[in-house]
Order: C-alpha cells, then sequence, then structure tokens
C-alpha cells in the first residue's frame, strides 16, 4: 500500500490543473491509464468559453448558457463558473498556455475571440484548432516542475477502495483506489482520504465518435460501483460535424469552422438549417445535430456537407492548420472542396454528481471535469464551457479541501492498512475474442437504439440486452486476471446501462434527449435524473 495525500485519476485540464495547486498542500498521486498526454483535452480544438472583451458580460455568457441547457442548467452553478472564468483563463496563459492574438491597428495586441454555436459574442479563446493540445502541453511542463507529484503512466484504476467494502460501516467513504500496471499485470493498494476522478467522458460507447479510444467512462463507473450518485446521463451530446471518412472516423471538423462562417448543405449543395432554426449554423449543438440527422433520414444520404469555401484558402490554412492538414492527407481540400460530415457522440452533459466544488455524495471522493454533473449544462452544453469548467472546479475543489480540516483529524483511519489486490483463481484471459465482439455489440446496439432520437421501445431493447451482456461480462471479469481491455469493457458496460436506464425515466424530449414517443418538454419534468443504487 501507497500512501498520498491526494489522489488524482486522470491527465486531462482538469487533472492537471487540480493536481498542480495540490502539489502545494501534500503529495499527489496522477494515475492515467496511457501515457500522461492522451487525455481528451488533447483532442480539444475549438477553446475555452469565457468573458474577456469589453464587448461581451458575464451576463451574456450566462444567458447563453441557460439557453443552450434547455432548462436543466443549476443558474447558481452557472454564475458561479462563468465569473470566476477569467481568473483562470489568467491563470492557464501564466502556466505557458499560447493563445491566439490579433493584431491592432497602433501595434499592440489582443486575444483572438472566436464564436461557436450557441453563443451571441465571440469569447472562445484558442490556439488555432489545437487548444487542447496546447494547454495539454503547458500543464504537463508545469507538472515536471512540481516535485511532490508522482505520475503513473499506462495504469488504469481498477475500483475505488471504499469503507463500506470492508466491512459494516455506519457511514461510507472512499479510501483509495486499486490500480493495475498494465506492463506488470500487478494491481497496487494507492490510499488516500481524497480521491479526485478527471477521467473524462464515455464517447467510445457509441459506434461513431469523435473522442479518443481512452473515453471509455471508467470514471463514472467506477463511483457507481463505489455507491456515489449520478445524474442526467441520458444527455449525450452529439457534435454535428464529424469527418465522413473510412480512415479517420473519429477525427472532429471543429464547431469554429461553423463559426467563421461555414455552411452545412446536402449532396446538391443546398442550404437547410434554415429550415430547423433562425440562427442556421450557428444554433446549439442538439439543435444542429437532430437537422443533420433528419436530412439524411429524408434523402437518404450519408453525410452532409461543410463548406467553408467562400472564405479565402489563406485564412482557412492559418485559422484551421490541423483540420486542412488532416483533410488535405485524405484527398480533401477544404479551401476548395466541401467537408463530408456526420453527427458523432462528442460529450457527456451527465455524470458524477458533485456540488459546486466538486464533491460527490460519496465522502472523499471528488470529480471535476467531463466526468462531474455540476448543473452548469443541463440538458446540453453550450460549446467550449467544458475546458472552462474542467479548470474552475480543479480550483473550486482544490481550495474546498484547503479550507477542510485534515481527514485524521475527525477519523480513526489513519492508520487503516487497506487489503492488497488478490487474482484468486483467476487465469490469464485465453480468448481475447470475447472481449472484441461484447465491446463492438455494445458501441453497435447504442448507435442503433440510444442514438440523437429515440423511442421507449428501442431503449428497452437496449436495456434488455445490455443485462445480459453485463451478466457475461461479470463472468469473464471474476473468471480472468485484468487486462485494461477487460476493464474498460466492464466500465463501457456499465455506463451503457447507465444511459439507457436515465433515458427511459425520461418521458419527455429535452436538449439532447429527444425522443419520439414524447416529443415535447414536460414542465413537471425540469428537473435532473439522479440514480442511486
Amino acid at each position: 500500500m501507497t500512501r498520498f495525500d491526494f489522489i488524482v485519476i486522470g491527465s486531462g485540464i482538469a487533472g492537471l490543473s487540480f493536481a498542480l495547486k495540490a502539489a502545494e498542500l501534500g503529495s499527489v498521486a496522477i494515475v492515467t491509464k496511457r501515457a500522461r498526454a492522451e487525455s481528451n483535452t488533447a483532442w480539444a480544438q475549438g477553446g475555452i468559453a469565457s468573458v474577456t472583451s469589453a464587448e461581451d458580460s458575464f451576463e451574456l455568457h450566462v444567458k447563453d448558457t441557460l439557453e443552450a441547457g434547455a432548462g436543466l442548467c443549476d443558474e447558481a452553478v452557472v454564475r458561479r463558473i462563468v465569473t470566476d472564468g477569467p481568473a483562470r483563463i489568467r491563470e492557464l496563459i501564466e502556466f505557458g498556455v499560447a493563445f491566439d492574438e490579433r493584431e491592432l491597428p497602433d501595434g499592440s495586441h489582443e486575444l483572438d475571440l472566436a464564436r461557436e454555436g450557441g453563443h451571441s459574442k465571440r469569447r472562445i479563446l484558442h490556439a488555432r484548432d489545437l487548444t487542447g493540445r496546447e494547454i495539454e502541453r503547458a500543464l504537463l511542463a508545469a507538472i515536471e516542475r512540481a516535485p511532490t507529484v508522482t505520475v503513473f503512466e499506462n495504469h488504469i484504476a481498477v475500483d475505488l477502495i471504499t469503507l463500506g467494502k470492508l466491512g459494516p460501516a455506519s457511514t461510507d467513504r472512499c479510501l483509495g483506489a486499486y490500480v493495475l500496471d498494465e506492463a506488470t499485470g500487478e494491481v497496487a493498494t494507492l490510499r488516500s482520504d481524497r480521491v479526485v476522478l478527471a477521467t473524462g467522458g464515455c464517447g467510445k460507447v457509441y459506434l461513431y465518435t469523435t473522442n479518443p479510444s481512452i473515453a471509455t467512462g471508467d470514471g463514472v463507473a467506477m463511483a457507481w460501483r463505489a455507491g456515489a450518485r449520478i445524474a442526467n446521463m441520458e444527455f449525450i451530446q452529439f457534435h454535428p460535424t464529424c469527418l465522413f471518412h473510412p480512415q479517420a472516423r473519429s477525427f472532429l471538423i471543429s464547431e469554429a469552422v461553423r463559426g467563421e462562417g461555414a455552411r452545412l448543405i446536402d449532396g446538391k449543395g443546398r442550404t437547410f438549417m434554415e429550415k430547423y432554426d433562425a440562427r442556421k449554423e450557428l444554433a446549439p449543438r442538439d439543435i444542429v445535430a437532430r437537422a443533420i440527422d433528419a436530412e439524411m433520414k429524408r434523402t437518404g444520404a450519408r453525410c452532409v456537407y461543410l463548406d467553408i469555401t467562400h472564405q479565402p484558402a489563406e485564412f482557412v490554412r492559418e485559422r484551421f492548420p490541423n483540420i486542412h492538414e488532416t483533410c488535405l492527407g485524405l484527398g480533401i481540400d477544404i479551401t476548395r472542396q466541401p467537408i463530408p460530415v456526420v453527427p458523432a457522440a462528442h460529450y457527456q452533459c451527465g455524470g458524477v454528481q458533485t456540488d459546486e466544488n466538486g464533491a460527490s455524495s460519496l465522502r472523499g471522493l471528488y470529480a471535476i471535469g467531463e466526468v462531474a454533473c455540476t448543473g452548469l449544462h443541463g440538458a446540453n452544453r453550450l460549446a467550449s464551457n467544458s475546458l472552462l469548467e474542467a479548470c474552475v472546479l480543479a480550483h473550486r475543489c482544490c481550495a474546498a479541501i484547503a479550507g477542510q480540516p485534515p481527514p485524521a483529524a475527525d477519523s480513526a483511519l489513519d492508520d487503516l492498512a487497506l487489503p492488497a489486490w488478490t487474482s484468486g483463481d483467476a487465469v490469464a484471459v485465453d480468448e481475447l475474442v470475447v472481449i472484441y465482439h461484447n465491446w463492438d455489440e455494445i458501441r453497435r446496439l447504442m448507435w442503433d437504439y440510444v442514438g440523437i432520437v429515440r423511442t421507449d421501445k428501442r431503449l428497452q431493447r437496449a436495456a434488455a440486452r445490455l443485462r445480459n451482456l453485463e451478466r457475461e461480462i461479470a463472468e469473464f471479469y471474476w473468471g480472468y486476471k485484468l487486462t485494461t481491455d477487460l476493464l474498460e469493457l466492464r466500465n463501457l458496460a456499465t455506463v451503457a446501462a447507465l444511459i439507457v436506464d436515465s433515458a427511459l425515466l425520461r418521458k419527455e424530449s429535452r436538449g439532447l434527449h429527444y425522443t419520439l414517443d414524447h416529443p415535447e418538454a414536460d414542465p413537471s419534468l425540469c428537473l435532473a435524473t439522479v440514480l442511486r443504487r
């Protein structure tokens, strides 16, 4: 057993931001299941939303967020995160993040702000179209200079350790985590009274997603098994514009492209967004994704197109170098040709239910970033609010913990030795085909039955099949030695079931949850869907 003052699971903007602050208070373990730079954050293209212009205001940002959230945002949380944004932006710049600037007539420079769907003003700070990668680079460089931080790369958390799992307890709490070293196959026991989940989302639960392969919902699944409350998992955001190409099925075409004037067109070059919303291409993502889905189903087309060819070629290459180069490598010159796109699973608006400081319902367990449900996003996330929420909650969470008495001051658990992991009679996995088959089946049934447009019958079919899959996977889990693939499959099945169960409970259409059986919003259901074990 190894003790740390803090355990952070995940190495994106939320986990790294928290770790940098917590490092001033004690020892920190960062557990990340791949290399430290592999995170959802590193894939973020568009940018981070914050009020930094004199033409903008907190009230406008709050209003835009509430409108996108379709009535389910916690307004108090929205206001706190929005108003704390500028301070966190300054902090990122101090860490070395190089946001794009533009030159003014007098030779001075100011931040170059982009606009995205649902925003009434330009307020998106960016680093070309590689914003997440630039933030990740700067924060990891700062981590290298933090002597009290230990990074466990290629380690995947197996499960959280709770007092309740060790025996009868009057009140439960989180005591640490079991962590699998992928290289050795050994499971380490990490002990801490403060465990922070920063594991990102669950996009890989769907067949088509803009997320990297690591996005398997690990944090939500572990928190659920440990007894924490999970909220609003029915609200999965589908990004309207994922590149439609067999060699790049997970490549995102940033919303910033539409923010710079790109138009959605059908195969005959006709625009169609005006039929669905007065804001056209700049409508919130749920509206744009459903519009594209409807057009594809109406015409039988396999994709639609995003056209930015009316903009100067030099501007497009300069503003979107990564998108331009990636598409060009696939034979698509976006300065001369429209980009084939389809919607794909993108962001998890629900997650581990927390307060405004990241505290979950399980004492000692915190969640920040996409894995958490704070009340900011409601039924639909406003573009680029996710990176903002991650760094604001990391700051608030660490500040709240610092203001609390040390856990040992009110606990007799300081000297508790946690039991080591044991594999029992488990044997080495000899049928990987079972894992891969179940993985593919989960992702396909979620895409077919729990996608952009849903029905009660499809959801019920998905729930029935997932129950069987969970039983099969549980037998496999207990019978064989642990591998990363097996753990990810187990988590994927758990999260898929949570999404379906939440969707079945919401008998209305709101935000990202649209069902043909209940096509209108019901005012009496304007509240969070909370699941408890």
